[in-house]
C-alpha cells in the first residue's frame, strides 16, 4: 500500500459540496453535546480552538453559545467557505490555515476541541503524539481537549470494504471503502455528482484515509504528551466505551504549567 496522507492535502474540489454531502450530520446536537462536555470540565466561555473546524459548521454553533473561537483548518477551500459563513452569522471567528500538527497561536486557550473524526486523519501514532503535544502547550492550566474517534470495530465490522450509495435531488455520491487490518487504515473512495451552479452537473473524486487507533494506545499517547487522560465516553453519552462503540469521546487535561500566556 502506498503512502498517504503525506501532505495531509485532502478536501480541495470536494469542499464545495462538502455541507451538501454532510447534510445528514446532526451538527446541532452534537454542539449541545460537546458543549455540555466542556462545562462539565469548567469551561463555559472563552477561547476555545477547533481543529480539523472544516466549513466551520460546529465553529459557528460553539460560537453563538458564547465561546471565542478560533478554527483551524489546512484546506483553504474549507476555510473559505467557514468565512462565508461567518460573515453571514456575524460571529467574530478567527480562521487560520494551518496543519494540525504544527499549529501555532499567539497564546494559549481554555479549552481545544477536534469533532467529525478529524483526529482519525493523523496518519500515525508519531503524528497524532506531536499533535497532543501542540495542543498541551497551548491550553491554559488545567485546560481541557475534547476530540472524537471512529473506532477500529466500526472501521472493521461496519464500514471498512463496504460501498454506499445515495441518489438526491441536486446530488448522489458513491462512497467506497477499503480496510487494511494490518495497517489499521480505512480507505475511502468517494464519487460525488452534483449541481453546482445552475442547472449543471460536476463530477469530483477524492481518496482519503482514515488511521484507527485504539483507547488504550490513545491513553499512553496522552501520557506521553504531558496531559492527563479524564475520560472516555461512548459517543453523545456518558456510559463508558464498548467493544461494539463506533465513535468515542475522549477528554484530556493539561497538567503541571504554572502560567499562561495571554492571546
Amino acid at each position: 500500500m502506498d503512502e498517504r496522507n503525506e501532505d495531509y492535502d485532502i478536501y480541495g474540489s470536494f469542499a464545495c459540496v462538502y455541507d451538501k454531502f454532510m447534510d445528514n450530520v446532526p451538527y446541532r446536537a452534537w454542539g449541545e453535546y460537546l458543549k455540555s462536555l466542556l462545562e462539565e470540565q469548567g469551561v463555559s466561555d472563552g477561547l476555545v480552538l477547533e481543529l480539523g473546524c472544516g466549513t466551520g459548521s460546529l465553529t459557528e454553533i460553539l460560537a453563538d453559545s458564547g465561546y471565542d473561537m478560533i478554527g483551524v483548518d489546512l484546506s483553504a477551500d474549507m476555510l473559505d467557505i467557514a468565512m462565508e459563513k461567518r460573515e453571514q452569522s456575524g460571529n467574530n471567528i478567527l480562521y487560520l490555515l494551518q496543519d494540525m500538527r504544527e499549529f501555532e497561536l499567539y497564546g494559549t486557550v481554555r479549552a481545544v476541541v477536534s469533532i467529525c473524526d478529524s483526529m482519525n486523519y493523523l496518519p500515525s501514532e508519531e503524528d497524532f503524539l506531536q499533535t497532543l503535544k501542540l495542543v498541551n502547550n497551548y491550553l491554559d492550566p488545567e485546560g481541557v481537549f475534547i476530540f472524537d474517534l471512529n473506532t477500529p470495530y466500526k472501521y472493521r465490522e461496519l464500514i471498512g470494504d463496504a460501498t454506499i450509495a445515495e441518489n438526491r435531488e441536486d446530488a448522489s455520491f458513491i462512497w467506497e471503502n477499503t480496510w487494511y487490518e494490518d495497517e489499521q487504515v480505512n480507505e475511502y473512495d468517494l464519487t460525488i455528482f452534483a449541481r453546482t451552479k445552475g442547472e449543471y452537473y460536476q463530477k469530483f473524486f477524492e481518496t482519503h484515509y482514515q488511521k484507527a487507533y485504539e483507547l488504550e494506545t490513545v491513553k499512553e499517547l496522552i501520557q506521553k504528551s504531558g496531559m492527563e487522560f479524564v475520560a472516555a465516553y461512548d459517543a453523545f453519552t456518558r456510559e463508558p466505551v464498548r467493544a461494539d462503540s463506533e465513535r468515542i469521546y475522549i477528554i484530556a487535561r493539561e497538567k503541571g504549567k504554572k502560567g499562561t500566556k495571554q492571546i
